[in-house]
């Protein structure tokens, strides 16, 4: 350029691949006027020195889809630029060395199945003659993915720098940014080395420097460079250009084809974290030194899979920092705390895989306001208060990473930085059996040992340990009652003139009640779909008090507090940690809350959907009567320092009624027998209360404009093309979610969200029946079906109301 830019549409910070690919796509959508700044030369922080290997599939449908596009994307490239990519789709191979993980690695291939990828299943001698250099004395099995494939990391992120530049996108190199702009909390434009650019929107794609930038700005992005380090041979006989990309998790190591050699790299057990103390000046296009006694653990590993490398030439033992996150995923999109500030990072060894559906994603979202479709498990929304700490950060993620290649068992809980925020009834809990779960960062009971049981999970693709003793708290919550410790709750209140107003348009359900009405609401996006799922309590005239799940917390509160409409009185505040909840649920419920209140609490006094003040234990309670186990109850809402009182005199009056203990794994239970939706399983951005079978929670017959309205009354009109069934089977069969469902012998959909009914007796199911035709009810249920469990086909039956109706007192299936 002549000229250095004074403005631009938006600035994108950092020149790895997933940088050039935003810039890319935006260009694509017509964002000329986008500059891109890299403060050294392109791919010199981390993407030079990433293996570059491109595998597709992961546990959630549309992040499996955005690494597809890449992979679709990097198909073309090089033809529309003229640059290079390296790229090459000869598939990938991953293999099994147990039972355990050829059930791993079946469900997988179920999960493939369910979103459309094609995975096979190979024998050993299947696998060894896709690649005859390993010994295969101990594989069980293999999965083989021939779509997966390799890439040059240098020379597809120039190809899209390139191709950016022809869409007329600007990228200067040797420019660093030292500081954003802000003027009272608004975006104005970045400072550079070079001078000021005004813009409206930044896009920080910074690698393992983001966490630190972002912080200069309040943005809080939880995420810490690891040293990862991975050999590069000279050339091995048998070794050619089309041999597949190969994993073995269970000695920890992959492989890859380079020049007629081998690349093997892996994820020990026992990680390094990097920069402890931050990130030395000056570090670009540098590798840090080769630890070869760190990294013997993995050739040891290697050369019992493939035997030439014990007499192989070695070119080079790379040790480069790459950024990873506490859960393993990636992080996108924009900033809850900083309008208009985006982020693309963290991307944990597999950027490249990720780095051209990523960028399209966030380029979306930037231009549109929204991504492209559901992206919740990378969303930096996920992240909450622990995430701000980094060395709480670190910790977790040293798990995260060494868990890289081992089994992801169901119900699998990290064990590193816990306990973190605790109820006040922790101690009391635990000392009575509770087995903890932790979710952003709350310590949570999921079960209670019973029978001198230690209470620990005990992981396994079958029927866990716990299995009895959660059926033993399900049926109590049945029969007679249980207290459930939900403080993790994320809490807010909305207060203000225009709390009424404001969030009359957030929420799609009539919100619009007395004082003492609770409001059970979705939160509509503009495409009709879910963004949040909640109840809305009426406190006062002008205040609300809001309750829903402990980790969307950072995610509704940003969602509520973004879309107040302007000008509107109100403010939303987060009151998590000022209140304790216990949930009292079950057919003795009333009895027991009875005994330990002078309140009327009959059903004439105190009705379903609404809340009251009582007082129990000295303690002011926010009564609200609610369920979500399809039984009797009340959540009871209380100042923290009041838990312990209220919850002893609670269990003191349920002796004589069968009160008991009881945790989340029940919960799970008894929801899906009553047919309630979970968000980020059952429903999401993705999917609209009419396909999700909650369309009466929504105020269309009222004369009200709501966000989302325009698209409910579309679908209303129209019809749908997706419908949320209920499908059960034999107990014997272990359903988690993701397996597939066959209609009439064609695949339909999968499972979003699966388990075990406790009082029906059998698997439950719920997933979308879906069509390329608007379907009613009757279309659903008219279908055989069957399930896919591990590649196995299992019949099994579909209905749409509850299995489980505590009004006629019996079971509907």
């Amino acid at each position: 350029m002549s000229t250095f830019p004074t403005s631009a549409k938006a600035v994108i910070i950092g020149g790895g691949i997933v940088g050039c690919s935003t810039a890319y796509h935006l260009a694509k959508m017509g964002w000329t006027d986008v500059v891109l700044l890299e403060r050294k030369k392109l791919t010199s922080g981390t993407t030079f020195h990433a293996a570059g290997l491109v595998g597709q599939l992961r546990s959630n449908a549309n992040i499996t889809q955005l690494l597809g596009y890449s992979v679709d994307l990097y198909t073309k490239l090089e033809a529309e630029t003229g640059q290079a990519t390296g790229w090459k789709m000869n598939g990938g191979l991953r293999l099994a060395c147990n039972e355990e993980r050829w059930t791993e690695v079946k469900r997988q291939a179920t999960t493939a199945h369910s979103f459309g990828l094609e995975m096979q299943l190979l024998t050993p001698s299947e696998a060894k003659d896709l690649w005859p250099l390993m010994t295969v004395d101990d594989v069980v099995g293999a999965a083989y993915m021939p779509t997966d494939g390799q890439a040059n990391p240098s020379d597809i992120t120039l190809s899209l720098a390139k191709g950016a530049r022809q869409a007329g996108a600007t990228i200067l190199e040797d420019t660093k940014v030292t500081k954003i702009e802000l003027e009272d909390g608004v975006i104005k434009g970045v400072t550079t080395e070079k001078g000021f650019i005004e813009c409206e929107k930044v896009i920080l794609c910074g690698g393992q420097w983001t966490r630190a930038f972002a912080q200069t700005v309040g943005v809080n992005v939880p995420l810490v460079p690891m040293e990862h380090q991975y050999m590069v041979t000279e050339q091995i006989d048998g070794v050619t250009s089309d041999l597949p990309t190969l994993r073995d998790p269970d000695r920890l190591t992959y492989y890859k084809e380079e020049v007629g050699g081998l690349v093997m790299g892996g994820y020990e057990p026992n990680p390094i974290p990097w920069a402890v103390n931050g990130i030395p000046k000056g570090f670009h296009y540098t590798l840090l030194g080769s630890n070869f006694d760190h990294f013997e653990q993995l050739v040891e590993l290697a050369m019992g899979r493939v035997p030439a490398l014990e007499t192989a030439g070695i070119k080079q033992l790379v040790n480069g920092p790459e950024s990873f996150t506490p859960d393993g995923n990636f992080i996108l999109g924009e900033a809850p705390e900083l309008k208009n500030f985006f982020v693309g990072a963290g991307f944990n060894a597999y950027g490249i895989a990720a780095g051209g559906g990523a960028g399209m994603a966030l380029a979306e979202w930037v231009a549109k306001g929204e991504p492209p479709f559901d992206l919740w498990p990378v969303d930096i929304r996920r992240f909450g208060r622990p995430h701000f700490d980094t060395d709480w950060v670190r910790t977790r993620t040293v798990e995260a990473y060494g868990k890289h290649y081992t089994m992801a068992w169901p119900f699998e809980e990290h064990s590193s930085g816990r306990p973190c925020r605790k109820s006040p009834l922790y101690d009391k809990l635990s000392a009575k059996g509770a087995c903890f779960g932790e979710k952003l960062g709350w310590e949570r009971p999921n079960w209670f040992a019973v029978n001198g049981m230690e209470p620990k999970d005990v992981y396994s693709f079958g029927r866990q340990n716990w299995f009895d003793a959660v059926g033993e708290e399900h049926k109590a919550c049945r029969e007679a009652a249980v207290l459930f410790d939900q403080t993790s709750f994320a809490k807010f209140t909305l207060k203000g003139p225009d709390a009424e107003a404001a969030l009359s348009w957030i929420a799609a359900n009539d919100v619009a009640k007395p004082v003492g009405s609770i409001v059970y609401t979705q939160m509509l996006n503009d495409r009709g779909g879910i963004e949040c799922d909640l109840t809305a309590v009426r406190v006062a005239k002008d205040e609300y008090y809001i309750v829903t799940g402990t980790g969307y917390a950072t995610h509704d509160f940003d969602w509520i507090s973004s879309n107040i409409p302007k000008g509107m009185n109100a403010q939303l505040v987060d009151v998590t940690s000022s209140y304790a909840v216990l949930s009292l649920m079950g057919p003795k419920a009333r009895d027991i809350l009875g005994a330990v209140t002078r309140d009327d609490i009959s059903n004439e006094a105190f009705r379903f959907g609404t809340a009251r003040t009582i007082g129990i234990a000295g303690c002011p309670v926010k009564a609200l009567r609610v369920t979500y186990v399809g039984e009797l109850g009340w959540e009871l809402h209380l100042p923290v320092e009041y838990a312990t009182a209220v919850y002893d005199a609670l269990m003191d009056a349920g002796v004589a009624h069968g009160l008991r203990d009881a945790g989340y794994r029940a919960i799970e239970s008894l929801r899906l027998e009553k047919g309630y939706r979970a968000w980020a399983s059952d429903i999401g951005a993705d999917h609209t209360p009419a396909e999700a079978g909650l369309a009466w929670a929504v105020k269309l017959k009222k004369n009200v404009d709501f966000k989302g309205r325009a698209a409910a009354e579309t679908q209303r009109d129209l019809g749908v093309k997706k419908i949320l069934a209920c499908f059960t089977t034999d107990p014997e069969v272990v359903l988690s979610g993701r397996e597939t469902i066959y209609r009439n012998g064609k695949r339909v959909g999968w499972l979003t969200s699966g388990g075990y009914g406790y009082t029906v007796g059998k698997s439950i199911g719920y997933g979308y029946v879906r069509s390329d035709e608007v379907i009613d009810y009757d279309h659903v249920l008219s279908g055989d079906y069957e399930l896919e469990v591990a590649t196995d086909r299992i019949s099994c039956e579909v209905q749409l109301g509850p299995l489980y109706d505590p009004k006629m007192n019996r079971v509907k299936c």
